[in-house]
């Protein structure tokens, strides 16, 4: 069974907000920008996820594992050219 925590609304400025406890943010993961939206009868906040986060992270591991190059250089792959490739292929 879900818990529930009364909260009133105060007035800001033009809008009301109200004061979310602290566990409660903690627990669903809320710590900086959130997406709010309505869903049937109920207010929806929910943190805002970013797609890209963590590949900064990512291609530095890359880097440093050498999985970075490019696949279509060459001079780095074990694999030597085709005929095709040497003769066929343009730019």
């Amino acid at each position: 069974m879900t818990a529930y925590i009364r909260s009133s609304l105060v007035k800001i400025g033009n809008s009301q907000g109200f004061r979310i406890p602290k566990p409660l943010l903690a627990q669903c993961g809320i710590n900086g920008e959130v997406e709010i939206g309505i869903e049937a009868d109920q207010l929806i906040i929910r943190p805002v996820h970013h797609p890209r986060a963590g590949w900064q992270t990512a291609f530095a591991e890359m880097a440093n594992r050498g999985d970075d190059l490019f696949l279509d250089d060459t001079t780095d792959l074990m694999t030597p050219l085709t005929d095709w490739d040497q003769n066929e292929w343009e730019w």
